[in-house]
């Protein structure tokens, strides 16, 4: 059972769910309208816990994080440095992983190549490369103005269309109707959207920083964020990673394949390496 957490960092409310014991792993999820840690990892959240001490966060301006008062809104360096005073001031002392899935993945990486702490790094549907935008991506960073608009671009988002609930996008429909949320959201991804995904590209550096052990999913049929674009460029810089690509499936990894997802996480974090 997970337990929903608060926590001051950067000067922000962060709001985390905690359960678990054992190795201890950080888990970061991606950014889009009414986007949290719940929207992406709920199928397995409770499963990983069962296995390991898990804390999986609400990126600042997201879920039940707060916000910033000024923009950029959108801000790396400072989730960034969310992870890593997560890690810090949060995890228990000692080795720990991360996981991140889409934007949370290239954070995960980047938070690695900078703590000496992560020892395991689980991606899924990661970006992190240069690549340019494309509709199905774009069409999911603009505000949608209907719930009916918001179903037709998580619709891209999945291989099957079956994977994507009404349940869903009313979970994420709801947050974006909270108090200024969607205003918030609106400025944070003003386009051009381009900028974005330039933003979370790994420089020589921080991939030559990694010396963590990484393992890389990815869904075969991701349109907004492809393999061939992303995790598979990414790999070639980072050489202990293996990566897994996953036939009839597309961006929401975690929901679309929660059993090969916690099968990978449970094998690379159980043993902390």
């Amino acid at each position: 059972m997970l337990n929903s957490k608060k926590v001051k960092v950067t000067d922000h409310q962060v709001h985390y769910w905690e359960g678990g014991q054992g190795f201890p792993i950080l888990m970061l999820h991606g950014v889009g309208p009414g986007t949290s840690i719940i929207g992406n990892f709920e199928p397995v959240l409770d499963s990983l816990a069962k296995h390991s001490h898990v804390f999986a966060a609400d990126l600042i301006g997201f879920g039940g994080s707060g916000r910033k008062t000024k923009p950029p809104f959108f801000d790396i360096d400072l989730w960034v440095e969310q992870a890593l005073r997560m890690i810090d001031e949060v995890l228990p002392p000692g080795p720990c992983g991360i996981a991140g899935h889409s934007l949370g993945g290239a954070l995960a990486l980047k938070t690695a190549s900078r703590s000496s702490r992560v020892k395991c790094v689980l991606t899924s549907s990661s970006i992190g490369t240069n690549y340019p935008m494309n509709d199905a991506l774009s069409s999911f960073w603009t505000l949608p103005q209907t719930p009916e608009t918001l179903e037709i671009s998580m619709t891209k988002m999945v291989s099957n269309a079956e994977a994507l609930t009404p349940e869903m996008v009313n979970q994420r429909w709801d947050m974006l109707q909270k108090n200024g949320y969607a205003d918030y959201f609106g400025e944070m991804f003003a386009p051009p959207h381009q900028q974005y995904l330039d933003a979370a590209v790994l420089d020589p550096n921080e991939l030559e920083g990694i010396v963590a052990k990484v393992v890389m999913l990815h869904g075969r049929d991701d349109k907004p964020c492809p393999a061939s674009e992303t995790t598979m460029v990414l790999a070639r810089s980072i050489p202990d990673s293996d990566i897994h690509l996953l036939g009839n499936c597309g961006h929401n990894l975690p929901r679309e394949r929660p059993e090969e997802y916690l099968t990978a996480a449970i094998q690379l974090f159980e043993t902390g390496n």
